[in-house]
């Protein structure tokens, strides 16, 4: 946890939470089936991801993939009781001690969704670079600027600092996502090539950016990649065409809302409740269950 203002009162809002009973009415619904909780990461370390962990087991859930979830959704599988998906975006590279290591060691399921460029050049992610190149004011756009304007005019700036601006390696490498991928536990799904904001892409970079992702995953590990998440959870009508022209079944948002049956109408608009790496585990306890969200609905419109 960062020790400031903000986090403090977050702190002392979410043991609130905790202590009136708002956790655990959410955990009793659960438990009768009302709805599965859908929660994912970035780069945790791996306190922080085996706490998670540790704490949905102690409370008597149970760990579901995205296959299952999309079992369920089919009704090949029955709605279940007390249930949550792990998912992870980007494939940060410590993501195979931090994640994949615990995972195996308490046998549950959980995603990866990777961006490819990453992986396979060891370039960082593009953000890394601005945010750096901001220290040493070389570009005046900061990141969340960046992610508004037109890829192909964000694509040209990040290009022009990249040399200036050297980062070791974030991601995973090829070799180590085939491993964790021939694990069994932590499946590898698609998160695009290089991480646009596909809402500022032309028709055929989105296009490029959710089928060649899913062309270069299945040719490194030799299974068929089928889930996607959307970056920064942006997306539009036309995003949802391409995955279902390239064979995806489901798209996961960062949309924090339950995932119940009413969700499957959708299976491209899946909700997730987010887990923040600066934060209290109290507040990550809140926001895992949708304690911390103001009345979260428990449809997966958005």
């Amino acid at each position: 946890m960062v020790f400031n203002k903000r986090n403090i009162a977050a702190y002392l809002l979410s043991r609130y939470l905790m202590l009136t009973g708002k956790v655990k009415q959410i955990k009793n619904r659960a438990d009768k089936g009302e709805f599965i909780l859908s929660v994912y990461f970035h780069d945790p370390d791996k306190k922080l991801f085996e706490s998670c962990v540790r704490w949905f087991l102690n409370n008597g859930f149970s760990f579901i993939s995205t296959n299952d979830l999309e079992a369920i959704a089919k009704k090949e599988k029955p709605f279940p009781k007390a249930s949550v998906l792990f998912t992870v975006d980007d494939g940060w590279k410590g993501n195979k001690e931090n994640i994949a290591e615990v995972a195996n060691r308490y046998k549950i399921p959980v995603t990866i969704f990777a961006s490819t460029q990453p992986i396979a050049t060891g370039e960082a992610y593009w953000w890394s670079y601005i945010a750096e190149a901001n220290k040493k004011g070389l570009v005046s756009q900061s990141v969340s600027e960046l992610k508004k304007v037109a890829n192909e005019e964000r694509v040209k700036i990040v290009q022009a600092v990249r040399a200036k601006v050297p980062i070791q390696r974030e991601a995973l490498t090829v070799d180590e996502l085939k491993e964790i991928s021939a694990d069994g536990l932590v499946s590898i799904e698609s998160h695009t090539v290089t991480h646009p904001i596909l809402i500022t892409c032309s028709d055929e970079q989105s296009r490029f950016e959710i089928l060649e992702s899913k062309t270069i995953l299945e040719t490194w590990l030799q299974k068929k990649v089928k889930h996607f998440a959307y970056p920064n959870g942006l997306f539009t009508n036309r995003e949802i065409k391409f995955l279902q022209e390239a064979g995806y079944t489901s798209a996961y948002t960062t949309v924090p809302e339950y995932i119940t049956a009413e969700s499957f109408r959708d299976m491209y608009r899946l909700p997730r409740f987010d887990v923040l790496e600066t934060v209290s585990f109290a507040e990550n306890i809140c926001r895992m269950t949708g304690a911390w969200f103001d009345k979260p609905s428990l449809s997966a419109k958005g």
